[in-house]
């Protein structure tokens, strides 16, 4: 018969029945504490965690900071249910006075937690004390640090120490998130401060895309209270200069018109046109003075990470050559799909896209941004070489030297003239983490068009005719996006906000900016079709010359190829 391994035999089981015994008995009291104490923090039991520290203190056993944080950060998580909280505020000031009396500093953890357990009864200075010492103690603070005096001011009421809170964790290099703004936009409205309300309003706009259930019923409340009727310009030459200046979208020059707003609850069409008002919405761009940082941020790291002299000669030549309304990343269309037995460099897939894009732009020609080295395999070739002389006869082909990166190039070419760029790449890997740009995503959003071949035919994706943001119009009006758990985009909703006064003026008004575009705004005064495929922003590789569209507003012709 044989004997089951898995099962133990009487005299296994009692030997180590004993062993386990011998550890317990041999078990010091500072790590009996520290198992009983985990045991309560998993469980959350407070009385248990009180009752175990009380024993330890009894007993004269070791306390450190760790024990401290952790009980302490019990008695602040159990302020929130009504018959803990006092049970929990005595003990959590006791148990930090104990710490504070050995001399064990606090670190940040430390502090939050009482911070929390201050601004539960109601000292909100004192939590904002306990947020500005963290630095005294070699910590830095986080967002969590300044919740709770924060959110204490707001709840008081009390604006002013709100906005002094909000100065600090600037100062300390934190970034308030959704909550944080949503409260001091509450409490700005309860106020009745106009000029708060708007600040954050902008504040939610520039850091928050899509706002939650609750900043748009705090949004809805304060237009609905009245409060900010009566507060508005009558110079309307900023809101217009401010407007283009910004990248369109928001002008920032404060509120526009008179009267009583009128609040609704409505959808966006896939146009971009808003089923509230009519009002068509944007694609934001960046604003020039975040474009001009972009700009001297990727030639910056190029200089450094190029043949500084062929960078240098390279922007010489983008400002005198300056008027591109597109810019072609010529290894990722020549390249596309080619990863089979036969594959290479395809001429006539870039060309489909240099051609597209010179028919649909009024016979202006693109800028390819193609490798020296790539070029001259091509120029070997007959049939690819009158292709290729064709682009240099006409300005449209700058070759980046051997050694180089050309997405270096292709990238502040786009960026500094402001136009679109035609890739694929997704801007992901090392060389654009590099730039750490927090509207780079933005900046793509608003000028990168991506492509497809579809059985040989050409189909560019346009930008998308408006963006998922806080929107602010010339006329005043404002439309804010909610966040989409479930549905396609057309049922996304949004917060259509416009002064009752200007409803019908708003309706046929078109927030356009004077960037790089097919122009899916600008329909008031265009002859023949303005949108492609519908106005989704997706154009077919065959265009009829006649229905030409314009990729840009006004720019200066191009001077002449070098």
């Amino acid at each position: 018969m044989v004997q089951n391994l898995n099962t133990k035999i009487p005299n296994q089981t009692a030997s180590m029945d004993n062993n386990s015994k011998k550890k317990r008995k041999a078990q010091t009291p500072e790590a009996k504490f520290q198992f009983e104490l985990n045991s309560c923090s998993k469980s959350k039991d407070l009385s248990a965690a009180i009752s175990v520290y009380d024993d330890a203190v009894s007993t004269n056993t070791r306390i450190n900071q760790h024990h401290f944080n952790a009980l302490l950060y019990l008695c602040s998580n159990s302020v929130n249910n009504v018959s803990l909280k006092d049970t929990a505020l005595h003990h959590g000031f006791r148990i930090f006075d104990h710490m504070t009396s050995l001399g064990i500093n606090p670190n940040e953890a430390t502090l939050t937690a009482v911070a929390r357990l201050a601004a539960a009864k109601g000292n909100a200075d004192r939590a904002f004390e306990l947020a500005k010492a963290v630095q005294n103690y070699g910590s830095a603070p986080r967002l969590r640090t300044f919740d709770p005096a924060l959110f204490g001011f707001c709840e008081l009421g009390n604006s002013g120490k709100a906005y002094e809170v909000e100065e600090h964790v600037n100062g300390s290099g934190v970034t308030l998130e959704e909550p944080q703004l949503t409260a001091l936009l509450k409490v700005s409205a309860k106020n009745g401060n106009a000029n708060k309300v708007y600040e954050y309003l902008h504040k939610l706009r520039s850091s928050v895309r899509c706002v939650s259930e609750t900043t748009a019923s705090v949004i809805e409340e304060w237009f609905h209270s009245g409060k900010g009727s009566e507060v508005g310009l009558e110079d309307l030459a900023p809101v217009k200069e401010g407007i283009l200046r910004n990248g369109g979208g928001w002008h920032g020059q404060g509120w526009v018109g008179k009267g009583d707003w009128l609040v609704r609850r409505t959808n966006v069409s896939a146009e971009g046109r808003c089923c509230g008002c009519s009002q068509q919405l944007v694609c934001v761009d960046i604003d020039d003075e975040e474009t001009d940082k972009f700009a001297r941020s990727v030639a910056n790291l190029a200089l450094e990470r190029e043949v500084k002299a062929n960078f240098s000669e390279f922007q010489g030549w983008l400002e005198k050559h300056a008027c591109y309304d597109a810019i072609v990343d010529g290894a990722n269309v020549g390249l596309y799909q080619q990863n089979f037995a036969d594959g290479g460099f395809s001429i006539s897939q870039l060309d489909d896209v240099v051609k597209e894009l010179y028919n649909c732009s009024g016979k202006k020609w693109p800028l390819v941004i193609l490798h020296n080295k790539r070029m001259r395999g091509l120029m070997d070739n007959p049939s690819s070489r009158r292709v290729v002389e064709e682009w240099m006869n006409n300005g449209a082909l700058y070759t980046t030297p051997t050694g180089s990166n050309d997405d270096w190039y292709w990238l502040y070419a786009a960026v500094k003239l402001r136009c679109l760029l035609v890739t694929n790449d997704e801007m992901r890997d090392h060389i654009f983490e590099l730039i750490g740009s927090n509207f780079f995503n933005q900046w793509k959003e608003r000028h990168q068009v991506h492509y497809t071949f579809v059985k040989g035919n050409l189909k560019l994706q346009m930008p998308p005719p408006y963006s998922l943001v806080i929107q602010e119009s010339e006329k005043g009006s404002w439309h804010v996006p909610l966040a989409l758990h479930t549905g396609d985009e057309t049922s996304r909703t949004w917060l259509c906000i416009t002064r009752q006064s200007s409803q019908d003026a708003e309706a046929n008004v078109c927030n356009s900016v004077d960037t790089p575009n097919f122009n899916h705004h600008n329909t008031k005064d265009a002859e023949g079709p303005q949108e492609f495929s519908n106005g989704v922003g997706i154009m077919d590789s065959q265009v009829d010359e006649n229905n030409t569209t314009s990729l840009t507003g006004k720019r200066k012709e191009r001077s002449p190829p070098l």
